[in-house]
């Protein structure tokens, strides 16, 4: 078997117990929520309007948005709930997704429900009045089983809706099949990004089917298809979530990753030394850089690397560049004394924003640093990845140079390369680490007028690990260890074309 495949399926039992989860649990929240609301909007025109519209709005939001913006506001009513009762509760992973794809579930059940209740004929309901129904009698044993059959085709739109975007909540921590799809894009790891997408859509057929057989049962009013398609997606769910039971007690540290191949190398190198001095990890990855920091102030990572500059710039909101030292001192006091957050230490390299252009297209045009490219900026498309245009860094380097370029577009950083090498792009935001930069004979432009801060990649502790013995004792030997040219080797070995190392693999060669 192809070990991309293997390992694929290694990890499917824990992706797909975590997506079915928080998949079914959204849906049964939805459910809760939108059948009384369609019965009230049912019987009120004036709330019938405010209410569709509502759901109709969150469907508008893009729900890889939805999920992100959740986290940041839990993660204040978790403060605000630890520092009133002591207990606060996790802002990362199951909770902002349950929450936000509740939200996304909603609008299709409501807008069912509501037609279907609507549409009972008046005479069926003339009738029931006439018996000396009650209206909850009405309700319950007259309304809701017409307008079952038209309930369930909402309900069948919002699982598939559901199942899908919850292989977006990957980005606020929470596990699913998603994280074969975000790894894979970024390693370009095709057999993963495949078989994420096909167990996702494997798992929405199913579902559908099943819902269908309820839907069917409803129409023809057959119980026996009604309870089969019920019990099928019971033990469906018993079954696919059964393998969380058997994880055991939890890990005892949460390392955490960005979205790009150097974070999971790095990522796993500190959990092997981890795992090697007894303890259980578990990784939470694909993190955006302000999810990635505020969750490790707040205790929901325990470790996780990033980098001076994007701390400087982002964390801290400094524009300043008063050099590597001083910003890595810097650094080292505010957050500790600000976060509680301790940074322990460089690892011993740099992974700098580098603007980098073909070798041969940067001699024809003559532009050697990035003031040459201000003057050729005109003529030419500027490549970034997804967040760069929108960070402080670019801000400052665009103040400095006065860029007026052709085109701007963002890619993820692994295509961003693809863009380059295929002419989409004529200069990339590159990263200083990377692999490919040698690889595919680029050149990196100077910086005359210092307008990029260092950006020396350093360990980050939480509050509550800062003193943890066993965790110091493993990873303060990191500190200084690794050398650009073992970075750029490491990262290479994951994003080159043939013969891809893991990530784990990478990890192994850097602790040799």
């Amino acid at each position: 078997m192809n070990p991309n495949l293997a390992a694929a399926f290694d990890l499917l039992p824990e992706y797909l117990a975590w997506h079915v989860l928080l998949s079914a649990s959204a849906l049964a929240l939805g459910l809760i929520i939108s059948l009384p609301l369609a019965v009230a909007a049912s019987r009120s025109p004036r709330l019938r309007w405010p209410v569709l519209a509502f759901a109709g709005l969150i469907q508008t939001i893009p729900s890889l948005a939805l999920l992100a913006l959740f986290y940041p506001l839990l993660l204040v009513v978790s403060a605000l709930s630890l520092s009133l009762t002591g207990h606060g509760f996790s802002a990362l992973g199951f909770l902002p997704s349950l929450l936000a794809l509740t939200l996304y579930s909603m609008l299709p059940i409501l807008r069912t429900a509501t037609t279907g209740i609507l549409g009972v004929d008046p005479a069926v309901r003339e009738a029931a009045d006439g018996v000396g129904m009650t209206a909850c009698q009405k309700l319950f044993q007259v309304e809701l089983p017409l307008a079952m059959p038209v309930i369930m085709a909402g309900v069948r739109t919002a699982a598939v809706w559901t199942i899908g975007a919850a292989t977006l909540s990957t980005p606020v921590g929470q596990t699913s099949l998603g994280n074969y799809i975000f790894a894979g894009l970024q390693t370009e790891n095709w057999v993963s990004v495949l078989f994420g997408c096909a167990a996702s859509a494997v798992l929405a057929m199913t579902a559908d089917q099943l819902l269908g057989l309820i839907e069917t049962g409803a129409a023809r009013r057959d119980r026996r298809l009604m309870i089969g398609g019920a019990v099928g997606l019971l033990v469906g769910i018993v079954i696919a979530i059964l393998p969380l039971a058997t994880f055991g007690k939890p890990a005892s540290y949460v390392v955490g990753a960005k979205n790009f191949s150097e974070q999971y190398i790095l990522a796993e190198l500190m959990a092997d030394r981890l795992e090697r001095a007894g303890a259980t990890v578990s990784r939470k990855e694909d993190l955006g850089s302000a999810v990635a920091y505020r969750a490790l102030a707040a205790g929901e990572l325990d470790v996780y690397v990033d980098y001076t500059g994007t701390l400087w710039t982002n964390v801290l909101n400094r524009q300043d560049n008063p050099g590597r030292q001083a910003v890595l001192d810097g650094l080292t006091t505010e957050l500790e004394k600000r976060d509680g957050v301790t940074v322990l230490g460089s690892l011993g390299f740099e992974n700098a924003y580098a603007f980098a252009m073909k070798a041969d297209r940067a001699k024809a045009l003559g532009i050697v640093s990035l003031a040459d490219l201000a003057r050729e900026a005109p003529k030419l498309t500027l490549g970034t990845d997804i967040e760069f245009l929108s960070r402080p860094e670019w801000k400052a380097v665009d103040a400095a140079y006065g860029f007026r370029f052709k085109a701007q577009r963002s890619f993820q950083p692994t295509f961003m390369y693809r863009a380059l090498s295929g002419g989409e792009a004529d200069v990339i935001s590159a990263f200083s680490s990377d692999g490919r930069i040698a690889a595919d004979k680029l050149v990196v432009l100077t910086d005359p007028k210092g307008a990029l801060p260092p950006y020396d990649a350093v360990i980050l502790v939480s509050p509550q690990r800062a003193d943890d013995p066993r965790l110091l004792a493993a990873l303060k030997p990191l500190v200084g260890s690794i050398p650009v040219s073992a970075m750029q080797g490491a990262n290479y070995s994951v994003d080159r074309d043939t013969d891809k190392a893991s990530p784990a693999e990478a990890a192994r060669g850097l602790s040799k």
